[in-house]
């Protein structure tokens, strides 16, 4: 009888090989997770400057139909929305003799993606109304500029605030 035939082959991993393997795969999960953290901060701030265009785009095209004359404009008013949800809930059209028209210029309201969830859209964004200077935005009695009320620094340095 032969020694093959006596001596059965082990298969199989060492403890060593197997310690190394489960060492490289921890230096590459350590090295990943920064990434990954990278990742969902650019995604986010992707999200943010997607909802304040949306919100500008909303709030210029509110100032538009003014100076067409389609929103009814009352003395010492600026022709910009008195709050953010009159974009979406609409305001009637001047230029519809039944007055029966509404315009509306967002279907919904973008929230703030670095705001609680648990507060409603319109109440993530800090508001600058037309008579406040860009140098200290205060809300008003109208909604000339959106900015985000997070006081986080964006990975190009800047405050969100700012943007």
């Amino acid at each position: 009888m032969s020694r093959s035939a006596e001596v059965p082959f082990n298969r199989g991993f060492t403890l060593v090989e197997m310690l190394a393997v489960v060492t490289i795969v921890g230096i590459l999960a350590a090295a990943a997770q920064p990434l990954a953290t990278w990742v969902h901060k650019r995604q986010r701030e992707a999200e943010l400057r997607q909802a304040l265009r949306t919100l500008r785009n909303g709030l210029d095209a509110y100032w538009q139909a003014t100076k067409e004359g389609r929103i009814t404009l009352k003395a010492g008013e600026s022709g910009y929305p008195p709050d953010l949800d009159s974009l979406v809930r609409g305001v009637p059209d001047a230029t519809d003799p039944q007055r029966q028209k509404r315009l509306y210029f967002l279907r919904r309201l973008p929230r703030d993606p670095l705001a609680d969830v648990a507060l409603p859209a319109a109440e993530t964004w800090a508001l600058r109304s037309y008579d406040s200077p860009p140098e200290s935005p205060a809300p008003g009695k109208d909604v000339f500029d959106v900015h985000s009320r997070s006081e986080g620094i964006a990975i190009d340095g800047s405050r969100y605030r700012d943007w």
